[in-house]
This record gives C-alpha cells, structure tokens and sequence, in this order.
C-alpha cells in the first residue's frame, strides 16, 4: 500500500482499526521532510499489509498540536493503537526498515502487560 493522507478526522479511527500505523509529520517547507518522504514512501511499498500515513502538519495544525509534534520530521509508530515509536529526524532506508521490523516483531500484548506490572510494585 502506498502512504495515505490522515487529517484529524481520521487519524484515531486509523490508529485504532489497523495493526500496525507509521505515520511522518511532515511541511512543505522542510528540506530534512523533502528527504525523508521518498525514503518513506519506498519503504511503505515493501511492506503493503502495514499502514504508511502522512501528516502535513500546516494543513492539519490540531492534529500536530495534539501529537506534541515540535520538530519535523517526525515518526510516529502505532501497534494495537499503543504508541511504541516516537521520534524527530529522518531516518536513512535501512534503519527505518530495521524499525519497521522491530514493531512486526514486537509483542505488544506482552509488553503492556509487563509495563502495568512494573507500575503495581
């Protein structure tokens, strides 16, 4: 799948019914962004049962505002609509695909419940 556009009307719902959400903050005006988008889009095509999103974060100014997006560009990594990857800077080919990796390979629902049990003792 090639990367979707997400507004404000649709991020949460796309975050909630999806498995795993990579979604890039991104502007126009932002030369790191400009390289970054190209890398993002080829790495979507490899992995087509994920789901690649962009933010153009002067079009959809609440939604960057919601997301405490201070810097772009941002990535931004959803599994089972928990955050698991937050982070400012472009990242080369190979790194955001070790990413990507990573996140399939995660056990979120281990993971969660190892984080509710560290916050009971």
């Amino acid at each position: 799948m090639a990367t979707i556009e997400l507004t404000g009307e649709v991020f949460d719902q796309t975050v909630q019914d999806n498995d795993i959400v990579l979604v890039d903050f991104w502007a126009e005006w932002c030369g790191p962004c400009k390289q970054f988008g190209p890398v993002f889009e080829r790495v979507s095509e490899k992995y087509p049962d994920l789901v690649f999103g962009k933010v153009d974060t002067e079009a959809q100014q609440q939604l960057a505002s919601a997301a405490n997006i201070r810097s772009i560009p941002t990535l931004m990594v959803f599994k089972k609509g928990y955050l698991v990857f937050n982070e400012a800077g472009a990242l080369p080919p190979k790194a955001l695909e070790s990413l990507v990796e990573q996140v399939v390979d995660l056990d979120i629902d281990k993971a969660v419940a190892e984080q509710a049990a560290a916050k009971d003792v």
